[in-house]
């Protein structure tokens, strides 16, 4: 069964409608690790929103802390520290989209960050979201996987720019799962329909 680990070239790119369409796409299982902020709204709440298939399970965060912060400012204001070893995959037969909180070196505590998360065996998907800068963003955090030996693959969101994603493409020689269009609003039937257009490049993972 496929672990894949979405993480984002930057906050607010996309990554949880990204997951949501893996999800739906794979029948999925979700996991957010550590949720920052917006606990009533919560990240896994937004996908069991998403989400129309009944196979998907959306597992507990392990930590869930109170203020939409990078999650070691978080903590610290909860009065808590982060620790990897609380930080456990669950148990499941069944594929696993794991989603991460803002960029791959976010901070989780003063040695580990998001990277810290992402085992030698995930899948990691990329969300790029086309900004000025976004293309070194998007070089750096898939230039780090590739160092670190991860298979990874580029998922764009918003609007179409070729130049930027050739560039990001032909400089990392990296599959692009398709691009997720800036959207007014996302619902089931929108999250069904770029499930169904992504699958095959998902199970080729």
């Amino acid at each position: 069964m496929k672990r894949i680990f979405v993480t984002g070239i930057s906050t607010e790119v996309g990554k949880t409608m990204a997951s949501a369409i893996i999800v739906e796409a794979l029948e999925a299982d979700y996991w957010k690790p550590i949720q920052a902020g917006d606990l009533e709204h919560s990240d896994s709440h937004k996908i069991a929103a998403l989400i129309s298939n009944k196979r998907t399970v959306i597992h507990k965060n392990s930590y869930a802390l109170h203020t939409p912060m990078s999650p070691h400012a978080a903590a610290y204001i909860d009065g808590i520290s982060i620790q990897l070893k609380n930080i456990r995959e669950p148990q499941t037969s069944n594929h696993l989209v794991i989603e991460g909180a803002g960029g791959l070196l976010v901070p989780l505590n003063a040695k580990d960050t998001i990277l810290d998360l992402i085992k030698p065996d995930y899948k990691v998907v990329v969300v790029s979201r086309h900004y000025l800068g976004s293309i070194n963003h998007s070089l750096l955090t898939i230039g780090w996987l590739q160092d670190k030996g991860y298979e990874v693959s580029v998922l764009f969101s918003g609007d179409k720019h070729p130049s930027t994603e050739e560039i990001i493409l032909s400089k990392t020689g990296i599959q692009s799962i398709g691009r997720i269009e800036e959207e007014q609003n996302f619902d089931r039937a929108l999250i069904r329909k770029y499930a169904s257009q992504f699958k095959e490049n998902l199970l080729a993972l």
